[in-house]
């Protein structure tokens, strides 16, 4: 490792979720100039799961922020340098590459393939260090021909032209100069190198000539849209389909398509589980919980999954086995500007009812403030999703990947209802569970979304069904 390998470090992109691939950056907490600690919190990501923030492990001088808020970007690839020895002295330009020096002091080396014997690593935006062995010639690429080269910038000096390869007796061009990264940034905006007009030393294409090129495309494409958005009044939005959205949607696609559903229905007095839900808001023990009917709702459906243990399942398709399980992480769909979302309780099925409605009010609280982290999103067995906050009575939902079972909870209105033999104005929802079909079959299914009405109907079955 070279002497400015060691004092410039590269915070990499990390996985931050189980086997993520990308996320975007969404917002930068600090910027070049800045000092940073180790474990301090640089920057706020979103994943396809969660918005995550990073902290940096290493303490010193933010050097560089290598991508703009707004960027995806793959795990691994550097985001942040960081000057982790700010006093040996002036450091290079943050957001451009080192300036050559003039010719009478020092050379403008010649670039070298990375990772060649001979030749000493070095970081993006720092110069190539002198080798000490010849470069071997690029082996040409059929079909290229490498970008006319602009004027070299004014503190550079001029490049002497080079013979290019021959192959076959025939001269043939290199392929474009520039550093991995760089072509990584290039494939990754859609721009092909052969095209961008290299400004740095020896024709070396920097991160500014992809950028100008990706802006100069972009302009192109986005002209002859601008005129119909003007005459139609800009009566359409296009937003593109990532980080958390993307991910739901395709696991809404995935378990649409592999699970069959079966939703049934039921509607269900609640008058006494909304008098309840009133007593206990007064309740000491409860003071400072969330209580709501969603809490008594989560432990009616824990009790009839204890009354029904095989509800509490999953397929799996590679095994071809059906495993149950003994536990229950119970998932609450939260939307979220970000879009739905469904965090999980962990091992709800042992918390007492205080202790549940305190994971429930962080749970909705964390979700809120879109810092749900991807670990308290896997792992989910069964979910409620509560539709009723909507004003809509019930719907069909449909299966979070991996679960067997998710139970909508419609709104609570007052309707006419018999009660006693006489009709009477009651607190009446309606209940509707869904269910794989692999692995639950309709009397199963039945019975849980039964038990579930009845603890809600009289509550104090919470207390003679434990």
């Amino acid at each position: 490792m070279t002497a400015v390998e060691q004092r410039f470090r590269e915070f990499k992109m990390p996985d931050v979720g189980e086997g993520l691939t990308e996320a975007e950056i969404l917002k930068w907490f600090v910027a070049p100039g800045d000092t940073v600690t180790d474990g301090q919190v640089v920057c706020e990501v979103e994943t396809a799961k969660a918005a995550v923030e990073l902290p940096i492990p290493f303490d010193g001088v933010v050097h560089e922020l290598r991508f703009d808020e707004g960027t995806t970007v793959d795990v691994g690839t550097p985001i942040i340098s960081v000057d982790t020895n700010p006093g040996a002295g002036e450091a290079a330009p943050r957001t451009a590459p080192a300036a050559q020096a003039p010719a009478a002091e020092k050379p403008a080396p010649e670039p070298e393939p990375a990772g060649k014997e001979g030749r000493q690593a070095n970081l993006v935006g720092y110069g190539a260090a002198p080798a000490s062995t010849k470069r071997r010639p690029r082996k040409p690429l059929p079909g290229r021909q490498r970008a006319e080269a602009a004027a070299p910038a004014p503190a550079a000096p001029a490049a002497p032209a080079r013979p290019e390869p021959e192959l076959n007796g025939s001269a043939r061009t290199a392929r474009p100069l520039a550093k991995p990264p760089v072509r990584k940034l290039a494939k990754d905006l859609g721009i092909a190198l052969e095209t961008v007009t290299p400004s740095g030393p020896d024709g070396i294409i920097t991160r500014e000539d992809v950028h100008a090129a990706a802006e100069a495309v972009q302009a192109v494409q986005e002209a002859p849209v601008a005129a119909p958005a003007a005459a139609t009044g800009g009566r359409e939005r296009r937003v593109p389909v990532k980080g958390v959205r993307k991910a739901t949607a395709q696991a809404m696609v995935n378990s649409a398509f592999t699970a069959p559903h079966v939703t049934e229905f039921v509607t269900v007095d609640v008058t006494r589980t909304m008098k309840l839900v009133a007593d206990l808001k007064q309740d000491p023990e409860m003071a400072g919980l969330r209580v709501n009917p969603l809490l008594l709702v989560a432990k009616a459906l824990l009790v009839a999954i204890r009354r029904n243990p095989d509800i509490n399942a999953t397929w799996d398709e590679d095994n071809q086995e059906i495993v149950y399980k003994d536990y229950v992480n119970l998932g609450i769909a939260a939307a979220t500007p970000r879009g739905l979302i469904v965090p999980n309780i962990k091992d709800a099925h042992a918390k007492t009812l205080p202790e549940l409605a305190s994971a429930l009010g962080e749970l909705v609280a964390t979700a809120r403030e879109g810092k749900t982290s991807p670990a308290a999103m896997s792992g989910g067995t069964v979910t409620i999703t509560n539709v009723g906050v909507f004003g809509v009575d019930t719907g069909t939902p449909l299966l979070n990947p991996g679960e067997s079972a998710i139970l909508a909870f419609g709104a609570v209105k007052l309707q006419p209802w018999v009660h006693k033999g006489k009709v009477k104005p009651r607190q009446v929802t309606t209940l509707a569970l869904s269910f794989d079909h692999r692995l639950v079959d309709g009397e199963l299914g039945s019975k849980v979304l039964a038990d579930v009405a009845a603890v809600l109907e009289r509550p104090k079955r919470l207390i003679t069904w434990t």
